[in-house]
């Protein structure tokens, strides 16, 4: 699938990466569905992303995602390309959110904030097993005007 496309997952309830990939943003990560991400994540899941260290399990992701709802009023992430095969998928993203709370150690500021990035899916047993995410987070630096943010060249 080329192009832009929001992630609203719908109601496929098959298993395959693709379909998963669909879900994970569309019900989990857009409506912050807890149910849904302990129905998808595997019970030893791994998820590492550019904003913190490595958690483990449903609940270790879940934890995740509430911080990131609470920085971040009307947190969305859209699915700009998204290539599957049987057991992996790799998707380009767009995340974006109003920064309501501290964010990088800078108090809420109300600005929407927007980002790319690339998200990598292991898929085993009709579940997501493991999630690597890659975020331009010198941009949501600058957007915030944190300290540290740096140019090349």
């Amino acid at each position: 699938m080329t192009g832009s496309e929001s992630a609203t997952g719908g109601s496929e309830k098959a298993a395959d990466p693709a379909t998963l990939v669909r879900r994970f943003y569309g019900e989990v990560w857009n409506r912050a569905d807890e149910t849904v991400a302990r129905a998808i994540l595997d019970p030893d899941f791994r998820f590492r992303a550019s904003l913190g260290p490595e958690r483990r399990g449903p609940d270790g992701f879940i934890d995740y995602m509430r911080a990131v709802h609470a920085a971040l009023g009307g947190y969305t992430c859209v699915i700009d390309d998204l290539v599957a095969t049987h057991d992996r998928a790799a998707a380009r993203m767009t995340f974006r959110g109003v920064h309501r709370a501290p964010f990088f150690g800078v108090p809420a500021t109300g600005r929407e904030i927007v980002w790319a990035g690339g998200a990598f899916f292991r898929c085993a047993r009709g579940r997501i097993v493991e999630l690597w995410v890659l975020g331009d987070i010198d941009a949501v630096k600058t957007q915030l005007g944190a300290a540290g943010t740096s140019r090349f060249g």
